[in-house]
């Protein structure tokens, strides 16, 4: 009893001419329509271009400036306890 119920569903609900108006791109026909909507996807990347390069901008300002006021680390002297040692490399022939 389903079967021919789900085989049919696809003739009833078929969404092909909404997919074809809604997410097909066509590029207009009037060469000046055209020219404009060129012009303003380049708007839109240089737009786009220079507020990532204030951004960028100013995350390196933000590093720069965070590390200058950072207080710096202390050096603290070695505790009484600390081994202090010099180390000479050995090649593998001396091993044996």
């Amino acid at each position: 009893m389903a079967s021919p119920f789900f085989r049919t569903l696809h003739a009833r609900f078929d969404g092909s001419t909404l997919r074809g108006l809604l997410f097909s791109p066509r590029k207009p026909r009037s060469a000046l329509l055209r020219v404009v909507f060129a012009l303003l996807g380049v708007a839109i990347l240089a737009v786009l271009l220079v507020a990532a390069l204030f951004v960028g901008a100013a995350m390196i300002a933000f590093g720069l400036l965070r590390s200058a006021f950072r207080p710096q680390a202390r050096v603290r002297p070695a505790a009484a306890d600390t081994l202090d040692a010099e180390y000479r490399v050995v090649s593998k022939p001396a091993l044996r």
